[in-house]
């Protein structure tokens, strides 16, 4: 058994069974990588892969098991490498950011730029996805932690350390009937209207899904759900509906055709966090990057909140 047979089976499984992404992803072969896998399976005396023809159609049973204790080994590996880097190369590696697109294009800039600074050496990796991709990506360890703006609490492998909190705001064109309200904007006031908003501002948890369920309001129509922020701002700017998106992207110059409507009394401030497994060995430029984007997270207190046994509530 090799370690790179157990990586061309986690690919193949990452690339929804599709052995032809799998090999351009791992730039070699796709024949290369069948043998491999089927040299494994002969080894295993199982299937791992369920195959049609010369399709790959799904995961057998205890090839799921061998693809959860694979992906533990090949975690585990790499946490030894980091561990030698550590004190043999200790600025130079690589760092795999997942993060939502309002961090990535409103919040991160900054940050990145002063951690290119100080890290030269360091290979930065920024993957964009919805809370959901980049909570998986963490735990699939595509990524070494996720910046996440809405709830991933579904996600009990993963260690969500606070950062900040965040309120979500209103904007609409100057000539947007809704500027004309004498009373404080209410939930009703925005049933009326489209909206255009993030693909996940429904989700169960979200603070927007909180705030219609509250006011007794069916989810309204959605004319437009985006993941890009910018997407959004251009669908409000061309009169397809009301927008509600973080007030963090928006740019008073940039942003001059539309006009911001304070909403902090209509949706409870939302957090953002740093998630990340709890089995991961961090880089001490790892604890740099996450103490730039949020100062109160010093290397002790990721330490402590990273590694603290869960305590499990039995109360009724």
């Amino acid at each position: 058994m090799k370690l790179q047979q157990l990586r061309y089976a986690l690919e193949v499984y990452r690339h929804n069974l599709n052995v032809s992404e799998a090999a351009d992803a791992l730039f070699t072969s796709q024949p290369g990588i069948s043998k491999q896998i089927r040299l494994l399976e002969e080894e295993l005396g199982i299937q791992i892969f369920i195959r049609s023809g010369k399709r790959v159609v799904s995961v057998s049973q205890p090839g799921k098991a061998v693809l959860e204790l694979s992906e533990r080994i090949l975690r585990d590996v790499q946490n030894i490498k980091n561990i030698g880097s550590e004190f043999t190369d200790h600025d130079s590696g690589s760092l795999t950011i997942a993060t939502t697109h309002t961090q990535a294009r409103y919040v991160l800039p900054r940050i990145v730029a002063d951690f290119v600074k100080r890290y030269p050496k360091v290979e930065l990796s920024i993957k964009q996805g919805s809370p959901t991709a980049i909570a998986q990506m963490v735990g699939s360890g595509e990524a070494d932690f996720a910046i996440a703006t809405e709830s991933i609490d579904e996600h009990i492998e993963l260690r969500k350390l606070p950062c900040y909190e965040w309120t979500h705001a209103i904007v609409v064109p100057h000539d947007h009937p809704l500027l004309d309200c004498r009373h404080p904007l209410s939930i009703n006031d925005l049933s009326g209207y489209p909206l255009v908003t993030y693909e996940f501002a429904f989700n169960n948890g979200s603070s927007i899904a909180r705030a219609f369920q509250k006011a007794r309001i069916e989810q309204p129509k959605v004319a437009l759900s985006a993941a890009d922020t910018d997407v959004l701002k251009t669908y409000v700017k061309l009169g397809l509906g009301v927008g509600i998106m973080a007030k963090m992207a928006f740019d008073p110059k940039n942003d001059a055709d539309l006009q911001l409507v304070d909403a902090d009394h209509l949706f409870e401030p939302s957090s953002t966090y740093i998630a990340l497994r709890p089995d991961t060995y961090l880089r001490g430029y790892t604890y740099d990057f996450i103490n730039l984007f949020a100062p109160q997270l010093t290397r002790e207190r990721i330490d402590k909140m990273l590694y603290m046994p869960i305590e499990e509530d039995f109360s009724i």
